[in-house]
């Protein structure tokens, strides 16, 4: 990931935000990711994914590649079990880079934006 250091998070550039963005520009990946998210650093086999949003295995699949090529979901082998998790890192990069140029540095017209952060400060 091409990244720039700012204040210590790391920013990605626009090639690869839209490729993040364009991955979440449907539904059921929305969900899929949204899902991974709230599962934390310890994920999600790929049958409770497909469950839990009423999504068919092979559908599940095309989802979570375009997810993975993204660069937004992440996945190891637990035995027999394929495990996704969310790339918390990615995501933050994401965020970072919506945000970076708020505003044009006027705070008091999106100054609430870190307001919005404070609900999830509980991720890892």
């Amino acid at each position: 990931m091409r990244a720039e250091a700012s204040a210590g998070l790391l920013l990605m550039q626009l090639p690869i935000a839209v490729d993040a963005l364009s991955a979440l520009a449907h539904g059921s990946r929305l969900a899929v990711f949204r899902l991974l998210v709230r599962a934390g650093r310890e994920g999600m086999p790929a049958g409770e994914i497909a469950r839990e949003i009423g999504a068919l295995p092979n559908t599940l699949s095309a989802h979570l590649n375009v997810l993975g090529n993204a660069g937004l979901v992440q996945s190891r082998r637990e035995g027999r079990s394929i495990i996704y998790s969310a790339d918390y890192d990615r995501m933050r990069g994401l965020l970072g880079f919506l945000i970076a140029d708020c505003c044009a540095g006027r705070p008091e017209i999106c100054g609430s934006l870190g307001d919005l952060a404070k609900p999830a400060d509980c991720c890892p």
